[in-house]
């Protein structure tokens, strides 16, 4: 079992992964407001929890409005990025399966979520 809090994984990485285990893994992602962050599809479902800041996030085409507390879902293999981002967004990820286990590129390998 294992304990974490979020506050104290605050990081200057854009992504920082902190949970491994077979069937899914949880990482800590950082967007600064105006940056532009390229994304990728991946190969596994996942969730998004948006800790604090404020933005947008396309999927498949359609913009969403997040901020603290929001919670999207991206389809595996769906396209996918945040934008417009006007304060930084803290965002915790969750991968399922874990990352880079479905024959997608291996955890840490794409820079932005």
């Amino acid at each position: 079992m294992k304990v974490i809090n979020i506050a104290e994984l605050r990081t200057a990485a854009v992504y920082s992964e902190f949970l491994r285990v077979p069937a899914l893994s949880l990482g800590l992602y950082r967007h600064d407001a105006g940056a532009s962050v390229p994304q990728q599809p991946h190969t596994e479902d996942e969730v998004y929890f948006v800790i604090s800041g404020r933005g947008m996030i396309a999927i498949a085409g359609t913009n969403h409005p997040v901020t603290s507390g929001s919670v999207a879902f991206v389809p595996a293999g769906a396209a996918h990025h945040f934008h417009t981002v006007t304060e930084e967004l803290q965002v915790l990820v969750v991968f399922a399966p874990a990352e880079g286990t479905t024959g997608g590129a291996p955890s840490g390998a794409s820079v932005g979520r």
